[in-house]
This record gives C-alpha cells, sequence and structure tokens, in this order.
C-alpha cells in the first residue's frame, strides 16, 4: 500500500511541486534573515505541519464542502488573505524602521519566540485555500480504491512533508550562511521592504482570486 506502483510517480511530482517558490519559501527566507537559522527551521517545520491538516481534511471529505460551499470557501480565502497581508504589512513596518538586527551566525540580536515562527509558519499553510484545493486534487490520483483514504493520504504528506523541509532547510542554511551580509542595515531593510511587498500582494492576489 505505502510503495505501490503510484509511489514513484507521487515522489516525481511532489519534489518537483516543492521546488517552485512560493509563499512558503517567501516566509522561510522572511524569517530567517529576521532571526536567524532557528527561527527559519521552526518555520519550515511548523508550515509542513500543515501539510497533515489538509491530508486529514481531505481524506475526510471536508476539503470537498469547502470547495462546494461558496461562503465558507470565500471565508478561509480571505482568512489566509488577511493573515499574509497582515505578516507583509509587518515587514514593511520593520524596514521603514530600520530593518531588523541580525548578528553573527544568523540570529537576531533580540531572540524571536519559538511560539512566533511556529505560529506564522503554520497559519500561513493552513489558511491558504490553494493548499486545500491542491490537496483535494492532488492526492486522490494516488490512493487506490482499496486504500484506507485517511491512513494512505497521512503517509502521502508526511512524504511531502519530509521533502519539503529538505528543502527549506537547506534555503534556511544559506540565508543564514549570509548572516554577515544581512547584517548591515541597508540589506536588512531590502530585505524586509522586498517581503514584506511581496506577502502583501501574495495577500491580494489570494483575496481576489475566483473559485475554481
Amino acid at each position: 500500500m505505502f510503495f505501490d506502483a503510484q509511489f514513484w510517480p507521487f515522489l516525481v511530482a511532489i519534489t518537483l511541486l516543492t521546488l517552485t517558490p512560493g509563499v512558503d519559501t517567501l516566509l522561510v527566507i522572511r524569517n530567517t534573515s529576521r532571526g536567524g537559522v532557528r527561527d527559519g527551521i521552526l518555520t519550515s517545520v511548523a508550515i509542513c505541519s500543515g501539510l497533515f491538516v489538509h491530508a486529514t481534511v481531505s481524506a475526510l471529505g471536508i476539503s470537498l464542502i469547502l470547495l462546494q460551499s461558496a461562503w465558507a470557501f470565500n471565508a478561509l480565502k480571505l482568512l489566509g488573505a488577511g493573515y499574509l497581508i497582515w505578516l507583509g504589512l509587518r515587514s514593511l513596518a520593520s524596514a521603514r524602521g530600520g530593518g531588523l538586527p541580525v548578528a553573527d551566525m544568523g540570529v537576531s540580536k533580540e531572540r524571536v519566540s519559538a511560539w512566533v515562527s511556529l505560529r506564522e509558519g503554520f497559519l500561513s499553510n493552513v489558511l491558504n485555500p490553494k493548499t486545500v484545493v491542491f490537496y483535494m486534487a492532488f492526492l486522490p490520483q494516488f490512493i487506490a480504491p482499496g486504500d484506507p483514504a485517511l491512513v494512505k493520504s497521512l503517509w502521502l504528506a508526511g512524504i511531502h512533508f519530509v521533502i519539503a523541509n529538505i528543502w527549506q532547510i537547506g534555503i534556511v542554511f544559506m540565508v543564514g550562511s549570509a548572516a554577515r551580509w544581512l547584517a548591515k542595515r541597508w540589506v536588512s531593510r531590502m530585505m524586509e521592504g522586498a517581503t514584506g511587498t511581496v506577502l502583501v500582494l501574495f495577500g491580494i492576489k489570494l483575496a481576489l482570486a475566483q473559485r475554481p
């Protein structure tokens, strides 16, 4: 059931999709430049933990309810969009205020709470209706009729969890290795301004997106 004929096509597809830049990658870069390697790793783990929520609701059919209910889908969409815009505005405010101080080895002088990193990563994933739609449309293609849907969905989400963390934590260490460069105030402000702008634009695009 776990390593059946559908597993290898899934592995290839999910790896290619993971390498495609998006909100998750942007948030990992933002938080690593903000709080260092620890902040970035916690953000990555939290983002990927949200995949198990999507796998569960997909297997239980809740995603189908969201897709069929206009008000429920729009509520989730606007909530997710609002959260991305809020994160972006925080980054823009930080950039305007001079950027965040970054110390050597990619750790900020004012240590960011682990809870903040975990919360931001988890909510950015769980509140993204595009991930709901993706899991609802994508996972069933790799679940055979005789497979237990919930168990198989969680297994596939676990594979996605591992691959996504490998990729994102690799990005974390690349950003962390540039700590001395990021420690320059103008670079910090530029990073905060750029990521904040893109997050706000992602949020606006999500808010204006039509139902699939």
